[in-house]
């Protein structure tokens, strides 16, 4: 079998950033897939499930209120290794086009207070596997020490 793109990524020189990992046609439109890397793959620990699961619920949950991209949001979801999400949008968009919208993002997940968005065993299967605190956490720390003044080494597939 071929290999699908995102396995042929040398994941030992990847950093964590915003990446555009796919494109495709479906009609007229173009969906854009962005590999939101949260943690540095094969260097640091994993996400653990708890704030895999509460960052989904919390960001599904923004993007799909978005003003501007909220009718654009196809998926937001996180990666089987635990090191950071998928996002798909209607559109055709480069990492620096959705940076403002990345910054939004962490910066209400980071902020967040009150109950997590369908963290109730009416409307999730595993509603009890939620972390807030630590959500929050790797939120501000990916603002800061990620977004804040990203460079292209942080938005282009290393080599």
């Amino acid at each position: 079998m071929k290999p699908i793109v995102s396995f042929t990524i040398n994941h030992l020189k990847l950093l964590p950033g915003i990446y555009v990992s796919r494109k495709d046609t479906i009609g007229a439109e173009t969906i854009t897939t962005f590999d939101i890397r949260m943690t540095r793959p094969n260097f640091e620990p994993v996400m653990n499930t708890a704030e895999v699961h509460t960052i989904e619920h919390l960001s599904a949950t923004f993007l799909r209120n978005h003003s501007v991209y909220g009718e654009k949001t196809i998926y937001f979801g996180p990666m089987g290794c635990r090191t950071g999400f998928y996002l798909l949008l209607a559109g055709d968009y480069s990492s620096k086009d959705i940076v403002p919208l990345m910054v939004e993002l962490f910066t209400f997940i980071r902020d967040f207070e009150g109950e997590v968005p369908g963290a109730a065993a009416f409307n999730c299967g595993n509603y009890l596997d939620m972390n807030l605190p630590m959500a929050k956490f790797l939120a501000g720390k990916f603002l800061d020490e990620v977004l804040t003044n990203i460079d292209d080494a942080h938005l282009e597939y290393p080599e």
